[in-house]
């Protein structure tokens, strides 16, 4: 009897830290959708689990989950005020840039609004840390030249940098700062996810002070790595090559598909060392 009271027991705890304690990406984004009411059985039991992009829940719809080879409905349920009333009270505060998160992982929630300012639509993104994903660029990273990663939306970029922060704080020694503007790169909490090891990051309150950090951050803390997402604007490219010419290694992202898009765009130039217009004449 005492043996089968210590396994009822240990076999309690091991069902209790499992509910309450698990906090694995795929689990939070199945509890994700399980609180809008549809099941999220569908999403644990679908072949494509892990192909899942984003659920896109928006008032008056069916909820759909997008996934790399497709979208597909989840329910026959349609989203009611109500749906997403009690998904936002479960999720972080949302900023400026209608972003809220789950603590300690990294899946992103961004809302749309309606004329009066209610949240009528949301898309719930899943963010996964995957290991790596960057060996084929590792001599670059032990080059210590600064790198841009350019891109599209959707690609890929957030991921990548963020196992660079890794490697280069628990593989290679050095000392990384992390400048977290959406928090997309270490999470949506002020203990920074697992994915970025040893790096240290710096969250921003709003877009308008990027620059700003970044420029603090080699003031204040001796960074030899300085990683950031989403290059957007003529101060942070300014920026970005101050901190390129204090010689500290940049690893860095921007929108775009080729070169030509950094060259067409002023704001952006800098990134690549900036351009100048000449007239050239044959006399």
């Amino acid at each position: 009897y005492c043996v089968l009271f210590c396994c009822l027991f240990f076999f309690c705890c091991f069902v209790f830290f499992v509910f309450f304690f698990n906090d694995t990406a795929t689990t939070e984004i199945y509890t994700l959708s399980y609180t809008t009411l549809f099941r999220s059985q569908h999403l644990e039991a679908h072949p494509n689990k892990e192909k899942l992009i984003e659920i896109v829940l928006d008032l008056g719809r069916r909820p759909e989950a997008r996934f790399t080879t497709g979208p597909e409905y989840l329910s026959q349920k349609i989203i009611s005020w109500q749906d997403i009333d009690y998904l936002i009270k479960r999720i972080s505060k949302f900023s400026e840039e209608n972003r809220a998160g789950i603590e300690r992982t990294l899946h992103r929630i961004s809302c749309i609004r309606n004329r009066q300012f209610l949240i009528n639509g949301l898309t719930c993104r899943v963010g996964r840390a995957i290991f790596g994903t960057i060996s084929i660029i590792r001599d670059l990273l032990e080059s210590q030249k600064s790198i841009l990663i350019l891109g599209k939306p959707g690609v890929g970029k957030t991921t990548i940098i963020r196992e660079i922060a890794r490697v280069f704080s628990d593989e290679m020694g050095k000392r990384v700062i992390i400048i977290d503007t959406a928090n997309e790169i270490a999470g949506d909490s002020d203990i920074p996810h697992s994915g970025i090891g040893r790096a240290r990051r710096m969250q921003v309150p709003n877009t308008d002070r990027q620059h700003k950090i970044m420029l603090e951050a080699i003031e204040n803390h001796m960074p030899q790595v300085i990683v950031i997402d989403e290059i957007g604007t003529e101060l942070e490219a300014l920026a970005a090559r101050t901190i390129g010419e204090k010689g500290v290694q940049l690893v860095g992202t921007t929108h775009g598909n080729c070169l030509e898009n950094l060259i067409k765009n002023p704001s952006l130039s800098d990134l690549i060392g900036g351009i100048q217009y000449v007239t050239i004449s044959d006399e």
